[in-house]
């Protein structure tokens, strides 16, 4: 463009609970587009096999099968993977996490990889929620983004997985150089079309390294207008509620019962697996990202050596922090008696200094039980997080 008495006392909360989520990195994809900072290779499918090798070797470092109640691979792009490769990392994912009855079980795709054959791979290993990597119907926008599918692979990838799956997401991007609120207008409109049950909307963001970054330095794209991407955002909140999603985080919409039930774990700050290359795992207050490059990832691991390249223990005061600021994400916000037996932190005690001109700017309203995120703050989301991290 995201009461407890201030007498009251508190231990710190550290949990011992074994994480009940995990995330499999898959960093293949058959190009970068020009907006993508994630990890991820182009053009290298000759990796696949070592790299299905080294998560394997990593997962077996657990020890013992992990059971957890939501899974999510991404990536990259996980339908990337040829269908026997994909039938062979879903079998790697099951041995290690295996999946709680009535767990959720989430696969992000590219429509132009789904075929018969890798949905009846999806559909073997149990997937029930896939998140299809939209983005825009506009052949235009889809060009200048640099996608390799058209409105017709959506259309076409969601009448193939509808039958298999219980869950159906579509990833959209607003806010592209040009882009007017018709167009966005349009988009939106032609997602509803297909009835999905999930909408993530983004604004596109112009990230260091990636080739978008350099071609706006250099005059050669130019952001939308900040009051323009405002009304995309507003008219997608109106427009999404009318069609009876609930607006339940920064980004996300969902129709009843239809919540992604993994990105609510980081949002709690509840612990989680990850394992692939560039994959941040958080384990009893301890954050630890492995190294980026694919190549090195694999090699690291199949020599055995670790792959993590950065790690952070987190004092009780960060971890409380942290927590405030994911749980703020949540339209519903920070109930402060619940914040406070999870955290031993009270909330007006973390940001006591900013809360008052945060409230009277019209950015966040304290409910008194709680503190939430007004439609003004939701604009500004970003701005705010810096502000509540150093209270």
């Amino acid at each position: 463009m995201t009461r407890v008495s201030s007498t009251a006392s508190f231990a710190p909360v550290v949990s011992c609970d074994p994480p009940r989520a995990a995330y499999l990195h898959v960093p293949f994809c058959a190009h970068r587009c020009g907006y993508c900072n994630f990890t991820l290779v182009a053009g290298r499918d000759d990796l696949i096999e070592a790299y299905l090798s080294a998560l394997e070797t990593e997962l077996s470092w657990l020890g013992e099968p992990r059971p957890v109640e939501t899974l999510f691979l991404g990536g990259g792009t996980p339908t990337h993977l040829p269908a026997p490769a994909l039938a062979h990392l879903l079998a790697i994912v099951a041995r290690w996490f295996p999946l709680a009855s009535g767990g959720e079980y989430s696969v992000e795709a590219n429509p132009i990889d789904i075929d018969a054959a890798r949905v009846e791979a999806l559909a073997q290993a149990g997937v029930k929620r896939v998140s299809l990597g939209a983005q825009s119907f506009d052949a235009a926008k889809l060009a200048l983004l640099e996608r390799d599918h058209r409105a017709e692979h959506i259309v076409a990838a969601v009448e193939r997985l509808r039958p298999f799956v219980s869950s159906l997401s579509l990833d959209l991007i607003f806010g592209a150089p040009g882009e007017s609120l018709i167009a966005w207008q349009a988009d939106l409109e032609a997602a509803l079309a297909l009835k999905p049950d999930h909408l993530s909307t983004y604004g596109l963001t112009f990230e260091r390294g990636t080739t978008f970054w350099s071609r706006r330095l250099h005059g050669a794209l130019a952001s939308v207008d900040e009051e323009a991407e405002r009304a995309m955002y507003c008219h997608t909140i109106e427009r999404l509620g009318e069609a009876g999603f609930e607006h339940y985080e920064v980004s996300n919409f969902a129709r009843p019962g239809h919540r992604c039930r993994h990105n609510e774990t980081y949002w709690a700050a509840a612990s989680y697996y990850a394992a692939g290359p560039g994959a941040a795992r958080y384990v009893d207050g301890r954050r630890e990202v492995n190294h980026r490059s694919t190549t090195t990832y694999i090699r690291r691991v199949l020599s055995g050596q670790s792959p993590v390249a950065e790690a952070e223990q987190l004092d009780d005061t960060m971890r409380a922090r942290e927590a405030l600021v994911l749980a703020m994400r949540r339209l519903r916000g920070v109930e402060r008696q619940a914040f406070a037996r999870q955290t031993g932190f009270e909330v007006d005690r973390l940001i006591g200094r900013e809360l008052p001109d945060l409230v009277e700017r019209g950015l966040l309203e304290d409910t008194g039980p709680g503190v939430r995120l007004t439609r003004a703050g939701l604009l500004v989301s970003d701005a705010i997080w810096s502000r509540l991290l150093r209270g």
